[in-house]
């Protein structure tokens, strides 16, 4: 059965129904270029729904490529028969902008249900050039329902494609039971990590010194990574799931965690939330309480759906948090509470949810509420791709996903969680480089992650003098600029290339930061404030005027923040060459 509306733009066709559902759809406009697709599915009785798909075309006229969530460095245009990219509450996000070559969107599509599975599809039809796009439903089991109802946000306007995605997260807030959390002041400070830097071997002296260094260069929280729980260095999690500290290590965790507060940071802590290990006493407990179990590797992943699950895991961080005076938690791999596709949805044996999504919001509601009740400045970090905005009910700390060591993918990943994260604090995956980088090279992993929060995780004691004064300076940069990097108005241009130009703005500042060689184009009435950065390793950047900007006071720095140039420059309309170090960057002020 099918049902087709013929209105206005688009054409929409609903199918799947069989004869235990019914389906139907209504079309809104609540502004002009706004479609809003309603569907609403439904049986008389409690069952598991077919697979059901809204889908419609559209020509591919001036779209040069497409953007969702978990795009990362991939921007190109798939044909019609690949499978589409999927989303659910802990996995990306059910949004796709098609955009144009000049960075304007040809259509921004977004679905209302962010809980359960939805895989939406845009791809290019070989015979008609069209772009044959959809959302399914249902493609994986899910629990029985009579009714189900939900709705499709279809923008065809033609603005900037990351105002059209900035709508799409503001819509989803918006929506009953997608309230994002509050965002403490501590989430948007930069902080010092130990993964990179210590991995496994966090030892209190150690953490603590690398605390004390990172604190003088302006970090202000350190996030103590895996390792704490277990002397086994095998970086793996059989040992995982009773988190009790390894007093091997640490022999007294209130006492070091007091010691870096008298330091002046606070302490996240690390958990991976799900893995219950083989060598754990937790194991034979929850041993047939898996949703499966990773044998070769010797853990497996507890099934929400118990309350004793839930119960065991939220008393572990609560606990942790009064017994230590721990700050926040970065809470991994919720990304693999998946129900296998070989195993049906089961109720009763002690479960009370069918829906494993469903189990996993009442677990992650449940953690929130009761860490907030003991401080409700808790942070809570999660890593990309559980960062969509289910999530942001909560989480208020997103981090790229791992990218050690790699500026450009830390950029991309940084700025697609910024995209659509609003006020949520998006973090960049820690930052490491080798010690015998060139300090201009090393300065780029901090320019690239300018428009995010910070986090250091370098041996600080191993580094030369001019490295410590590259990462001072631009930490210094970033705390004294932070209002606008974070909450101006963020124009994050030509994705298909990677962003190589990104600007930030309010009414009195302006900054871009460029990382190719290419010409920042200021079409606008310039701010008080000009400041640019050069994000390559060339010696100028160049900017192009579509209006007399007068004269400025100029000052240039370098990686260092030495001044090599303080003077007097008048920005006549057309291009302008501006002579500047290596990962330095240039202050223009009326």
């Amino acid at each position: 059965m099918s049902i087709v509306r013929e209105e206005r733009r688009l054409s929409y066709q609903l199918t799947g129904a069989d004869d235990r559902f019914r389906s139907s759809f209504f079309v809104e406009y609540p502004e002009e270029g706004i479609e809003l697709v309603h569907i609403r599915i439904e049986a008389d009785t409690p069952e598991s729904p077919p697979v059901f798909r809204l889908s419609w075309q559209r020509p591919n006229v001036d779209i040069q490529g497409v953007w969702h969530p978990n795009g990362y460095r991939n921007r190109g245009i798939a044909p019609d028969w690949t499978k589409g990219y999927a989303s659910k509450s802990t996995s990306s996000a059910p949004v796709v902008c098609l955009f144009g070559g000049s960075g304007r969107s040809r259509m921004t599509f977004a679905f209302s249900d962010t809980l359960n599975p939805v895989v939406c599809k845009a791809g290019i039809n070989e015979e008609s050039a069209d772009f044959h796009c959809s959302v399914s439903l249902f493609e994986e089991p899910t629990s029985p329902l009579v009714v189900y109802e939900a709705t499709l946000r279809v923008d065809l306007r033609d603005k900037a494609y990351y105002e059209c995605l900035n709508e799409v997260q503001e819509w989803w807030s918006g929506l009953p039971g997608l309230t994002p959390s509050a965002v403490p002041a501590a989430a948007r400070e930069p902080m010092y990590s130990t993964w990179y830097s210590l991995h496994q071997d966090v030892e209190p002296e150690a953490i603590e010194e690398q605390c004390r260094l990172a604190k003088a260069i302006g970090c202000e929280t350190v996030i103590v990574d895996d390792g704490w729980q277990t002397n086994n260095s095998e970086r793996g999690y059989a040992y995982c799931g009773d988190w009790e500290v390894c007093e091997e290590k640490i022999p007294d965790m209130k006492a070091h965690v007091e010691r870096v507060h008298a330091l002046g940071m606070k302490y996240v802590l690390w958990y991976s939330v799900p893995f219950v290990g083989v060598h754990s006493k937790a194991w034979d407990r929850f041993r047939d309480k898996m949703l499966y179990t990773i044998d070769a590797r010797g853990w497996g992943i507890v099934d929400p759906r118990f309350p004793d699950v839930r119960e065991y895991l939220i008393g572990i961080y609560e606990k942790a948090m009064l017994d230590w005076g721990l700050d926040g938690f970065k809470l991994d791999f919720i990304d693999s509470f998946n129900l296998p596709e070989d195993q049906k949805h089961e109720f009763g044996g002690g479960r009370d949810y069918v829906s494993v999504p469903e189990a996993v919001d009442r677990l992650m509601s449940d953690i929130m509420a009761r860490l907030s009740a003991i401080n409700p400045e808790v942070m809570i970090e999660f890593r990309q791709a559980y960062v969509g905005p289910y999530m942001r009910k909560y989480g208020n700390m997103f981090r790229a996903a791992d990218c050690p060591n790699d500026s450009v993918e830390n950029r991309v990943r940084t700025l697609d969680i910024r995209l659509l994260c609003g006020n949520t604090a998006a973090h960049a995956d820690m930052l490491m480089w080798h010690p015998e980088e060139p300090s201009e090279s090393a300065a780029l992993q901090l320019i690239n992650v300018l428009f995010s929060v910070p986090q250091i995780s370098v041996r600080l004691d191993r580094l030369p003098k001019e490295h410590l004064d590259m990462v001072a300076y631009w930490l210094g940069f970033w705390n004294e600029h932070r209002a606008v990097l974070l909450d101006g108005r963020l124009e994050p241009h030509h994705p298909e290339l990677m962003y190589p130009l990104v600007l930030a703005s309010d009414e009195s500042k302006l900054i871009a930061a460029v990382y190719h060689r290419t010409v920042i184009a200021l079409d606008r009435e310039l701010p008080g404030t000009v400041i640019l950065v050069n994000g390559t390793r060339s010696d100028s950047v160049f900017i192009e005027l579509d209006r007399d900007a007068g004269s400025r006071q100029i000052e240039v720095k370098d990686c260092q923040g030495n001044v090599v140039l303080s003077s007097e420059i008048t920005l006549y309309a057309g291009v302008h060459r501006i002579e500047v170090p290596p990962s330095g960057a240039v202050t223009l002020v009326d």
